[in-house]
């Protein structure tokens, strides 16, 4: 926590002051990221074959959606580190991780998870697998000790690991893996929800 507020906090000119709140918040999201992790065990998120799997074949537009956001978060994490924006790169992966795949694709792939519809549930565990694992290469540079601990753990319900998340390949993929139809209705989806709570 202490390691993501120095991050965050990094402008490029700017001067850091060690805040304690933020501290407790980005340890609140290491929590949300270790509870999220805990559901994709509970719920039986494995990805038995890592190598096989295809993001662009995906059918369900909540899994497309998210494969968008993804692929859409790596670029702009990716293209701030390059650019010695470390704050930009939080943030980013900040807003994916607490707003986009705790607070809603959590969410929103529970009825499938719960469904009759083998096939979508079986692809949608395998996504959900996908995701937290790139998202854990993502995040590993800004909090390393979490990452690495749950990237061990997430192997024992599944394939096993060929190494350390320090050494797996830094997460790059095509942005043709982002979908606007799928991005459309489920944004559409979000914002009426949204203005429900709002009500």
């Amino acid at each position: 926590a202490l390691r993501f507020t120095n991050v965050a906090m990094a402008s490029l000119g700017g001067v850091l002051k060690l805040d304690m709140q933020r501290i407790a918040g980005y340890r609140n999201f290491g929590t949300k990221l270790w509870n999220a992790a805990r559901f994709c065990q509970m719920n039986e998120c494995v990805l038995w074959a890592p190598e096989r799997f295809d993001p662009a074949a995906l059918k369900q537009p909540i899994n497309q959606w998210i494969v968008g956001e993804l692929v859409q978060t790596i670029e702009k994490v990716t293209s701030s580190l390059e650019g010695y924006r470390f704050n930009d790169a939080a943030t980013a992966c900040y807003r994916f991780i607490w707003n986009i795949f705790c607070d809603w694709y959590v969410e929103l792939i529970k009825p499938l998870l719960n469904g009759d519809d083998d096939e979508a549930k079986s692809e949608t565990r395998q996504t959900a697998a996908w995701i937290l694992d790139e998202t854990l290469k993502m995040l590993h540079p800004f909090m390393p000790f979490i990452t690495e601990e749950l990237w061990e753990q997430l192997a024992e319900f599944g394939p096993g690991r060929s190494g350390l998340l320090m050494l797996s390949d830094w997460p790059t993929h095509s942005m043709d893996l982002v979908k606007p139809e799928a991005a459309e209705e489920v944004d559409w989806v979000i914002d009426f929800i949204s203005e429900i709570r709002g009500l």
